[in-house]
């Protein structure tokens, strides 16, 4: 039995390009995260760290995820923000305390940017675009360095596994996941040496003007002019000069927390649930992606299994929680290591970085594994009443032709290889 994306696709729509998203009836969902009251600008909800982790946060993110991969294809599934990778800084807790749910707007990042690179000296921003353009090729691997982990989570769900193979091996899983997370720590840190040594070296007018922008409230941040010309760089350059610029305020402004603290879905990012949430919001000024939707929509595809069905879904809250539980503990420990390079000659231990990194990936792969198995046990017995119900709920008339570099669009490789993420034939 195929996923439904290739009963989606003939429902729904046809195939359109990324350039023709508009906003559909819903907004995007953006979370399935019921926030903890707390102290946001004008007492607004402020989400936490044990809220991220907690039982119904993780649960309707999983849903949601298991929505989007079992309605979507392998296109959706390589979408990802940007801002998900190298995230020790603090940008997405800044992001996830703003009023009003500020932080989920497109102008956003761009508006912190944009007070941060003009505060900077000709020398300073020189630097953080060299950085850009070092890094730029290694941030696309690790994007494409996702695809075969995709792959094979669809080829299991798809029942396409290689002849005499029991299915996805999960220490093949977590060992390339390790890979890919090593890849991510080493390029963190290059950052943090950059940007580390940008913000020690700030000047007492720097420090005042920076003085007066608020951690939580973007109210306090100038509406102001792009400070770069773009045409200086390459767009790919220019999006990582705008990434690394909104991170350094944040970690500067920001703390330990921040920079440890997650959201729900942070991990298990290779199921489609970050086209279905944010895809809609590409090209568009202004928009806002609704921070309820995901956990909304988590639930109701959790309604629309039957119970043994659901128990496959509900289930991985008890698997999961050993792993989910040392994230918090490696996050907290890359971050720690990291922040030394805020201390002016202060040194961090990039072996150390690696190290956390590839353990952090262990996790994440081990996690990965469980939606991915899981997933796939649920697509073989859904009814056609179920499958149809799906693709109502996703509500979402768009399909990307090919795939993704985050949010860039690509062609879909010819050639890739995941026989090695399957067990081995059983021999005779």
């Amino acid at each position: 039995m195929k996923k439904i994306a290739r009963i989606a696709l003939l429902l729904l729509c046809g195939i359109l390009t990324i350039g023709a998203f508009a906003q559909g009836p819903n907004p995007p969902p953006n979370g399935g995260k019921p926030p903890r009251p707390g102290g946001g600008p004008g007492g607004e909800p402020k989400y936490t760290l044990e809220q991220a982790i907690s039982d119904r946060a993780q649960l309707n993110t999983i849903a949601f995820s298991g929505l989007a991969f079992l309605t979507g294809s392998f296109g959706c599934d390589t979408f990802l923000p940007p801002g998900k990778v190298c995230d020790y800084f603090g940008f997405q807790n800044m992001r996830d305390v703003q009023a009003k749910g500020m932080g989920h707007n497109t102008d956003f990042l761009t508006r912190i940017a944009n007070n941060m690179i003009f505060i900077l000296t000709d020398t300073q921003r020189a630097q953080l675009i060299a950085l850009g353009k070092d890094q730029e090729s290694q941030i696309n691997a690790l994007a494409l360095k996702r695809f075969p982990l995709i792959k094979s989570f669809c080829r299991q769900a798809d029942g396409d596994i290689p002849a005499g193979s029991a299915g996805l091996n999960q220490d093949a899983v977590k060992k390339y996941t390790a890979e890919i997370f090593a890849l991510d720590g080493q390029l963190a840190y290059q950052r943090a040496v950059v940007c580390g040594n940008i913000l020690t070296n700030l000047s007492a007018e720097q420090k005042a003007y920076l003085a007066k922008l608020k951690f939580d409230d973007y109210t306090t941040w100038p509406v102001m002019a792009e400070p770069l010309d773009k045409r200086s760089m390459t767009h790919g350059t220019n999006v990582l000069v705008m990434t690394y610029a909104s991170e350094m305020f944040s970690w500067y402004a920001g703390s330990l927390e921040a920079d440890t603290y997650f959201c729900p879905e942070r991990h298990g990012t290779y199921f489609g649930g970050f086209f279905m949430k944010d895809a809609p919001a590409m090209h568009q000024a202004n928009y806002s992606i609704s921070t309820t939707l995901t956990g909304d929509s988590g639930e109701q595809f959790l309604a629309t299994l039957n119970p043994t069905q659901r128990e496959r879904i509900t289930s991985i809250i008890e698997l999961q929680r050993a792993d989910l539980q040392e994230m918090v503990t490696v996050r907290r420990a890359i971050s720690t290591e990291l922040r030394k390079l805020l201390v002016v000659g202060g040194t961090a231990d990039k072996e150390l970085v690696l190290k956390l990194s590839r353990r952090y990936g262990e996790l994440d792969g081990e996690m990965s594994y469980y939606y991915a198995t899981r997933f796939a046990e649920v697509n073989k017995t859904l009814t056609t009443e179920q499958k149809a119900a799906l693709v109502k709920l996703r509500n979402m008339t768009i399909t990307p032709r090919g795939a993704f570099v985050y949010s860039e669009p690509i062609a879909i490789p010819e050639v890739i290889k995941t026989d090695f993420l399957f067990t081995a034939p059983a021999t005779k």
